[in-house]
């Protein structure tokens, strides 16, 4: 299964929304609360181009937000990303 890695704040309904579909899938993921760090979320706009949350990489790759993960779900090519080693 993949390494994945969701950038969130608490009161992101986006990230909660996120959470449920990946959730839902049985997909563990790390939770990094970025509320309050800055340079983190530096990092994020640096690597990603966005500010917003969350942000969802996959193996280290950046697939993006949750309308982004949405969308990969419903064209089955976030199963697939999902089970890469």
């Amino acid at each position: 299964m993949a390494q994945v890695k969701m950038y969130t704040t608490p009161w992101c309904g986006f990230c909660h929304a996120a959470k449920r579909l990946f959730n839902g899938k049985g997909v563990a993921y790390e939770d990094i609360d970025v509320d309050g760090d800055h340079e983190t979320r530096a990092w994020l706009r640096e690597v990603t181009g966005q500010h917003t949350v969350p942000q969802i990489f996959i193996n280290g790759e950046s697939i993006g937000g949750f309308t982004d993960a949405q969308a990969l779900d419903r064209s089955g090519e976030l199963d697939r990303l999902l089970n890469q080693p």
